[in-house]
C-alpha cells in the first residue's frame, strides 16, 4: 500500500503538526518527483486575535529545536520570534530568586504566540503568529488550505472520507489527524473502528497578562521566571514574558480556581508584577489587563492505536513531551509520518514497524519526566532542600559551564532542551550527587550561607541579576 502520483492526502488539523506534516510531504515529494496532492483542514484563523486565533499553548521554543527547523528550511522571521529567553529566574518559598543562565552561549529558548495574540495591539503590529507562519509556509510548498470545519469522518470504499458541514465529502488515499487532545474530532477518529484510543489528559492553567513592553523589561527581562513553591497539585509553573504581555503557565495533577489564586497571591509571584497590580481569573476588564485566560488538555500518556491502513495521527494528538516542548514532538512525529508515508507506505505494518518506533521513544522517555518531576515536587515540599539546590545554583556561578552541573540539570528540565533520559542520568552522576549533599548540608548547618553568597555576587555584578525589580530578602 503505497503512495503514488496524483495520490490525494487529507491533514485535518492546521496547527504545527498538521502544517508541518504538510511541509515536509511537499518538500520530499518534491525531491523524489512525486506528484501529489495535500488538503490541510484547519478553521481557525491564526491572523485573528484573541481566543478565534489560539491553540492554547504557553509559546515556548528551545534554541535546539529553532536550530533544527533553520537546518529544514523553517526559519522563523524575527517578528515570529517573540523574546529571546536568556536565562530564568528560579523563585522558591523562603529563598532569594536565583538567575540561572544558558549553560552555553547558543542554548536560548524563544517564546512566541501560537495565533496573533491575545487582542490587537494599539500601535504598529509588532508580531505574527508561529502557526500562522508554518501554515502560510506549507501553502507555499503547495499545500492547498481549506478553511472549513470539519464535522465527519468516514471510510468510503476502503478509504478514509472528510466531510465538512453543508458540503459533499472528499475521498483521500491518506488521512492524517493532526487535531491536538483539545479537539472533539478526536471522538471520530476514534469512531472510525481502527481500535484508536484519545492520549491520557489533565488539565493546565494558561493566561495572559498586559504589562506594556516598559513593564515587562522592567519586572521579567529576558527570563522566563520557573517557581517551585510548595502548593499541592502544582508541577510546574512559570511566567513567560513576551512583547507586551507576561503568559502565566501553570501544570499540574488538579489544576483548578483555588490553585490559581493560591499562587497568584503568593509573595514570590506578586514580586514580579506591580505591587498596586489587581488580579482577577473570571473578570476580563479587571484593571490587571488580563486579556484571556484557558484551561487546556495537556497529553499525559500516548493514544493507542494511533495508524490504521491509511490513517495516521500526529502531535499531541498521539504524543508529547511531558509537560513540555510540544512543538518539538509536533515536529519530530510530523516528520516520521512523512517520512514513513512517502518511502515505506501507508499500511498499518508500515506505520507500526517505521512510525511507531518514534512514538515509543518520546513516551518512555515521558516515563523518566514523570520521575524527574516526582523529584522536582518532592523539592518542593521541603525547604532545606530547597535551600540546598538555590545554594548550589549559587555556588556555580562564575563557574565553566561544564562545572555547572545544577544549572544545566534545571535548564534542560524547565526548557525542553534535552531529554528527560539526558536530565536523570545527569543528575545521578556521583559529581552532581556529592555537590548537592555538601550544598544541602552547608544551607541547613551554615544559615548564614545563602546571604553571604548573595553579597558576593553583588560585589561581583553591582547588584542581583534576578530580574526581578524586588527580589526576595532572606
Amino acid at each position: 500500500m503505497k503512495l503514488s502520483d496524483k495520490s490525494r492526502i487529507a491533514i485535518v488539523g492546521g496547527g504545527p503538526a498538521g502544517s508541518m506534516a504538510g511541509f515536509f510531504l511537499m518538500e520530499l515529494s518534491q525531491r523524489i518527483g512525486m506528484k501529489i496532492h495535500v488538503d490541510l483542514y484547519e478553521p481557525k484563523d491564526f491572523s485573528r486575535f484573541g481566543p478565534a486565533g489560539c491553540n492554547m499553548c504557553a509559546g515556548v521554543i528551545s534554541e535546539t529545536l529553532v536550530q533544527t527547523l533553520a537546518a529544514e528550511g523553517i526559519d522563523l522571521p524575527s517578528r515570529v520570534v517573540q523574546r529571546g529567553i536568556e536565562s530564568y529566574v528560579l523563585h522558591t518559598s523562603g529563598c532569594q530568586p536565583v538567575t540561572v543562565a544558558t549553560p552555553v552561549d547558543d542554548m536560548r529558548i524563544a517564546t512566541v504566540y501560537r495565533g496573533s495574540g491575545p487582542q490587537e495591539p494599539t500601535g504598529r503590529l509588532d508580531w505574527r503568529s508561529f502557526d500562522g507562519y508554518l501554515q502560510e509556509l506549507a501553502r507555499q510548498h503547495g499545500v492547498r488550505i481549506i478553511q472549513q470545519r470539519v464535522t465527519d469522518l468516514k471510510w468510503n470504499d476502503g478509504r478514509p472520507e472528510v466531510i465538512c458541514r453543508d458540503q459533499e465529502g472528499e475521498v483521500y488515499d491518506l488521512l492524517i489527524g493532526a487535531v491536538g487532545v483539545n479537539s472533539n474530532l478526536l471522538k471520530k477518529f476514534e469512531g472510525m473502528g481502527f481500535s484508536f484510543q484519545s492520549p491520557t489528559t489533565s488539565k493546565g492553567f494558561l493566561s495572559e497578562i498586559h504589562l506594556g513592553k516598559e513593564q515587562v523589561q522592567n519586572y521579567l527581562g529576558n527570563s522566563m521566571h520557573i517557581f517551585l513553591l510548595d502548593i499541592p497539585g502544582l508541577k510546574f509553573a512559570a511566567l513567560i514574558p513576551k512583547v507586551e504581555y507576561v503568559t502565566i503557565c501553570l501544570l499540574g495533577d488538579r489544576i483548578d480556581r483555588p490553585l490559581v489564586e493560591k499562587f497568584m497571591r503568593s509573595a514570590e509571584v506578586r514580586r514580579c508584577f506591580p505591587a498596586d497590580m489587581a488580579w482577577c481569573p473570571d473578570d476580563l476588564g479587571c484593571e490587571v489587563g488580563q486579556a484571556c485566560h484557558c484551561g487546556p488538555k495537556l497529553n499525559l500518556g500516548p493514544a493507542l492505536h494511533p495508524f490504521a491502513d491509511r490513517v495516521v495521527l500526529v502531535g499531541d494528538s498521539v504524543v508529547s513531551r511531558l509537560y513540555k516542548d510540544g512543538i518539538g514532538a509536533a515536529y519530530i512525529t510530523a516528520k516520521a509520518c512523512a517520512v514513513t508515508s512517502l518511502f515505506l507506505g501507508i499500511s498499518a505494518n508500515d506505520f507500526h514497524r517505521h512510525y511507531g518506533p518514534v512514538i515509543r521513544r518520546i513516551a518512555r522517555d515521558n516515563k523518566i519526566g514523570k520521575i524527574v518531576f516526582f523529584i522536582t515536587v518532592f523539592y518542593q515540599k521541603f525547604q532545606f532542600l530547597r535551600r540546598g539546590m538555590v545554594l548550589m545554583v549559587r555556588q556555580e556561578r562564575g563557574e565553566t559551564s561544564n562545572h555547572r552541573l545544577m544549572g544545566r540539570v534545571l535548564w534542560d528540565t524547565f526548557t525542553g532542551s534535552a531529554t528527560y533520559r539526558e536530565i536523570l542520568f545527569r543528575s545521578l552522576h556521583p559529581s552532581f550527587i556529592l555537590k548537592l549533599i555538601v550544598s544541602t548540608l552547608t544551607a541547613a548547618l551554615w544559615p548564614g550561607a545563602m546571604r553571604w553568597h548573595a553579597n558576593q555576587e553583588e560585589k561581583k555584578i553591582g547588584g542581583l541579576e534576578s530580574g526581578v525589580k524586588n527580589p526576595v530578602k532572606e
